[in-house]
Order: structure tokens, then C-alpha cells, then sequence
């Protein structure tokens, strides 16, 4: 039962992170862009980490906390380095694609 967890969570990490890399790839502006990285792709690193410390954990029978760290340290800094890349595009006046919703209001502040 323990091989079907972490062979879901493998799959569903891959998925995650596949998505979130072609969305990086076909979105046509920086501020769609960031979605895939900061979202799908976090998401996806979080289930690989949680299937290797389900796997290593039921192999050594002791729960690690390496993995944990990093999957707190990942879920922690995506989302804010996201949110300062944003800032940085606004302040350098990076242009967004017409018609991106929310984004009509920047070019008044």
C-alpha cells in the first residue's frame, strides 16, 4: 500500500510539474510567466519531497526531517521571491500583454 502512495505522489508531483513548465513556456507575458514557477512547480517539489520522506521513512523506520525542512524552506520562498519579482517588474515599468486582467490599473500608480 505504502508503493501506491509514493508512486502517487510521484506522479502527481511530476504532473505539477510539468504543468507548471509549460505554463513558463507558452504564457506570453513576465507577468503570466511567473503563475507556473511560483505555483504548479512549488506544488509539485512539495509531493516529490513528501514521497521521499514517506519512502525513507518506511524504510528506516525513523521519520526524517530534512525533507520536511526543505519542503517548509520551498513552501516559504517560492511565493515570496514570486511576489518580489513582481515588484521589480512594476518598478522597471515592464509592460504588460493587453488585455491582462488586473493589470490595467498599474500604469496609473
Amino acid at each position: 500500500m505504502t508503493e501506491w502512495l509514493i508512486s502517487a505522489l510521484l506522479i502527481a508531483g511530476g504532473l505539477f510539474i510539468l504543468i507548471g513548465s509549460i505554463g513558463l513556456v507558452k504564457m506570453p507575458d513576465f507577468f503570466m510567466r511567473l503563475h507556473g514557477p511560483t505555483k504548479a512547480t512549488t506544488l509539485g517539489m512539495a509531493l516529490l519531497l513528501i514521497a521521499a520522506n514517506v519512502f525513507f521513512s518506511v524504510e528506516s523506520g525513523v521519520i526524517n526531517i530534512k525533507e520536511i525542512l526543505i519542503s517548509i524552506f520551498l513552501l516559504i520562498t517560492a511565493p515570496i521571491t514570486g511576489y518580489m519579482l513582481i515588484k521589480s517588474a512594476i518598478h522597471h515599468e515592464l509592460k504588460a500583454k493587453d488585455g491582462t486582467k488586473g493589470m490595467d490599473n498599474i500604469e496609473d500608480n
